[in-house]
């Protein structure tokens, strides 16, 4: 009887001793994801407490030259500056550069069109607004810019003689511009992250409203503190 006693007290210490060592690792499991989550939190107060973002690169723009003419495919480069009053709301300074060969109007007086059948066109916009930042995790951040200014139009340059408006195309000047964007960024630090923005440029030469549709991507940089 006292040796079955033992014995079973010996099997219950035991079995108590197993219980404990199953359960330490779960502890353990969940100090790491409280560890993790602290320090997911600490590099997302680390990212968008920069005041300052600075942005640098290329893209496409899909551009209509002139208002009988079809639309032309163009590379362009953008750069901007934005200043954070908070880690959501941001004022925002943009400039940009589209090139491309443009399609003269067909079928005009002389046959003008087959003088300078694929004339280059420059377009330069400056503009500034507003950004809010509506998405902002540990990798992943998306913010959306409304920006208002102008657009320089050059549209004669490479004509070989003749004006832009002779080929069909919109006369040279400066006009009001807009635009609307959605950024997409991938974090690779806290200060460094991949920006891609699908665009949409508002252009009004020759009186109208031009949709002209695009993207920019490159590289985002961080600095300064709130």
């Amino acid at each position: 009887m006292l040796a079955g006693a033992i014995g079973s007290a010996q099997g219950q210490v035991t079995a108590s001793r197993s219980i404990g060592s199953k359960r330490r690792p779960q502890r353990a499991r969940r100090e790491t994801n409280a560890s993790r989550q602290a320090r997911i939190a600490r590099t997302i107060q680390d990212t968008y407490s920069h005041r300052y973002e600075v942005f640098g690169g290329g893209g496409y723009l899909r551009w209509r030259s002139g208002e009988y003419t079809k639309k032309n495919n163009e590379i362009s480069w953008a750069a901007n500056t934005s200043y954070y009053f908070s880690p959501k709301w941001a004022v925002v300074g943009d400039a940009r550069g589209s090139f491309g060969h443009a399609h003269p109007q067909q079928f005009l007086p002389g046959n003008l069109n087959l003088q300078a059948p694929n004339p280059q066109i420059n377009e330069y916009t400056f503009m500034g607004g507003g950004s809010y930042r509506f998405y902002a995790k540990e990798k992943l951040a998306v913010s959306a810019q409304a920006l208002g200014g102008v657009v320089w139009g050059i549209f004669s340059g490479g004509a070989k003689g003749l004006t832009g408006s002779e080929l069909g195309l919109w006369q040279d000047g400066t006009k009001p511009a807009f635009s609307l964007g959605v950024s997409a960024d991938y974090n690779l630090y806290p200060n460094l992250a991949l920006r891609l923005t699908p665009t949409y440029v508002g252009t009004t030469f020759g009186g109208t409203v031009q949709n002209n549709l695009g993207f920019n991507a490159g590289i985002l940089y961080r600095f300064g503190r709130q």
